[in-house]
Order: C-alpha cells, then structure tokens, then sequence
C-alpha cells in the first residue's frame, strides 16, 4: 500500500502502476495528489513486492480503510500479510462493516485506452464532486465475453463513487460526470445509482438486440423483468 501518488505519476505511469500486482486499486477523493494506492499480488508472482515506493508514492506504515479516517479494523489485512484470496482481494472483512455503512455508490467503466483522458475529465469536476466524495476507487478489469458486461471486448477502467448520503445533491453531479464521461462511451454500473440516456443504457451493448431477442424467447410473460429494467435499460 502506497501514500499520496502524484497524478502526473498516475498519468504517466498509468499501465506499469496498474499492472504492478494482481489486483491495483487506486483511492482519490480528487485532491492534489491520490489518496491511496493498495497493490495485491499473488504468492507465485515471483519474489515479495516490497518497494519503498511506487513512482513516487510512500510506502505505508500502518493499515488503512480506503476511506481516510475510518477505522481499518473493518478492513482486511495490509502491509504484505498474505492470506488466502478470499480474504484479501475484498477490500473488507467477511462480517465487518464495509465502506462507511451510510453511502451512495456509481461506478462508470470506459475502454482502457481512454484511461488517462476520462480520468482527467472528471477531475475537472472537482469543485463539484469533491464535497460529495467520501472516496473513489479506479480500477482496471479484463475483458471477457459476456454479452451484457462493460467488459464485453475490450479491457476496461472503472472509476467508482462512494458519495455522501445527499441523493439530490449526487444526481445533480452524477448529470455532469455523466456528460464528462460521454465522449468515451462510458457505461454505467447496474447496481449502482446512475441517471443514463433517455433511450436507456442497453444500447451502450454491441450484443443488445441479441440480448433482447434472448429474453424475449426465454422470458415471454417477463417474469424475470421489472419496470426499472424497462426504462433504464431498455428505455421503455
């Protein structure tokens, strides 16, 4: 775990940072500088990965919650303890209290080569969405081939919200991020809180009208459809 990565080291170094271990998380709440960088790597990675520092990131020297000042007890061990999988690619304990326990989540995920621009795009919203912020986590997945995944084709970056519990105050600043995000084909998270397009976000999905075609034959009577999905998804 590294204090306080510089965003020009982000920027600059963005492949080689989050490609340092098995799973890079990158905690910000759109300051100066990041707030954390946590870094987990598996055992039979090669030799232990105990750098003094990250491209200019500072080591820790003490646990962490991802939310600054939160109590790190709730969060699963650091500082190169290993352990198995489970307990330690969550950033959370198995029965502990994740996050803040009073929140609102989003999370927007774009195609990895647009990293750098759509990251910058929403700092510029940071006069709006830092006071919002309890913390956001970036993050990379891999592609795959599921047909209604932000990662379908394409190895992807996510930028997560953890927000203050003020639901009118974040869509007004989810309205802008979205626009920010647009002009890289952004998609939203499902189970987070998003605004989306009118005609709905399904659209966003190069497989949608097989998709939909899909449920249409499987799922006829929509047994297994609501009127949130109808309208957010399918912009019904």
């Amino acid at each position: 775990m590294f204090d306080r990565l510089s965003w020009d080291a982000l920027f600059e170094h963005f492949d080689a940072i989050m490609s340092s271990g098995h799973s890079v998380s990158v905690f910000t709440r759109w300051g100066p500088t990041t707030e954390q960088v946590w870094v987990k790597r598996r055992d039979d990675e090669g030799p232990d990965f105990d750098p003094p520092e990250l491209f200019g990131a500072v080591a820790a020297t003490a646990e962490r919650h991802p939310i600054p000042g939160l109590d790190p007890a709730n969060s699963t061990p650091q500082l190169g303890v290993p352990g198995p999988w489970y307990d330690r690619l969550p950033h959370f304990r198995m029965g502990f209290m994740p996050s803040s326990g009073a929140e609102i989540q989003s999370e927007y995920l774009f195609a990895r080569r647009f990293a750098v621009p759509a990251i910058e795009a929403v700092r510029r919203l940071s006069p709006t969405i830092q006071p919002l912020t309890q913390i956001s986590e970036i993050r990379t997945v891999a592609a795959d081939t599921l047909w209604m995944s932000p990662e379908y084709g394409q190895d992807t970056v996510g930028i997560h919200f953890t927000w203050q519990l003020e639901q009118a105050a974040v869509e007004r600043a989810l309205a802008e991020v979205e626009r920010a995000l647009a002009p890289f084909d952004a998609r939203p998270h499902w189970g987070k809180l998003f605004l989306g397009p009118p005609k709905g976000v399904g659209r966003s999905y190069e497989r949608f009208d097989h998709f939909a075609s899909l449920l249409e034959r499987l799922d006829p009577a929509g047994v297994f459809r609501n009127e949130w999905l109808e309208r957010k998804v399918f912009g019904r």
